[in-house]
């Protein structure tokens, strides 16, 4: 938890961007009956009934010093598709910046491994050097700032049914440059002082 909350606090280095990365699965729900649309004093209202069309992902990346994020909706999130996203971030997202400090769960498919299983080694290793990683301890998903950025997404973004992944896309996207448009950061006050005032309990009793 700490090694996180260090790292949150860091000095501002335009050579070293911070980026939080966070993934989710996503149902596909279509309508089965035309909503009935809001009228004076009521709210739309939409029927219970719904059609399940499969599900799918998105994997997050957020950079909170910059207010930058991107969001991109996959078929599925297999070491391959964590592999590619990571390629992304470090060619297209950041490509002149020297190192990358990513900020992550640590989920089996987000290692370094998953970066030579899906590309040469010479090129693997071209992304693992420019790659600084920190993962959140067990149970501390919450200390990730992407997460915050999903329920922003989930809760306003997508806060209707979405019945392809053409669509889900297309909002997923709309909503993500909307969000750059006006440079949306997070204020993160949480630092290891108050872990270890307010987190007292999950520290060693030393006598």
């Amino acid at each position: 938890m700490e090694d996180i909350l260090d790292v949150y606090t860091r000095k501002y280095d335009e050579n070293c961007v911070l980026i939080c990365m966070d993934e989710v699965p996503r149902q596909l729900i279509e309508e089965t009956r035309k909503p009935v649309p809001a009228g004076r004093g009521k709210i739309i209202r939409f029927n219970t009934e719904y059609k399940r069309n499969g599900t799918c992902d998105f994997f997050m990346f957020f950079a909170p010093l910059e207010g930058w994020r991107r969001a991109d909706v996959t078929e599925q999130r297999t070491r391959l598709d964590w592999a590619h996203q990571v390629k992304k971030l470090l060619t297209v997202d950041f490509p002149d910046v020297e190192k990358i400090v990513l900020v992550m769960d640590n989920l089996n498919t987000h290692s370094i491994g998953s970066l030579y299983k899906a590309f040469p080694p010479e090129e693997a290793k071209q992304y693992r050097e420019r790659l600084e990683i920190h993962y959140t301890p067990k149970h501390g998903s919450w200390l990730n700032m992407a997460e915050i950025e999903i329920n922003v997404l989930v809760n306003h973004g997508l806060n209707k049914r979405i019945p392809t992944i053409k669509q889900m896309k297309k909002e997923v996207t709309a909503w993500f440059k909307s969000r750059n448009k006006t440079v949306k950061k997070i204020n993160w006050r949480f630092t290891t002082d108050d872990a270890r005032i307010k987190l007292k309990r999950l520290y060693p009793q030393l006598h």
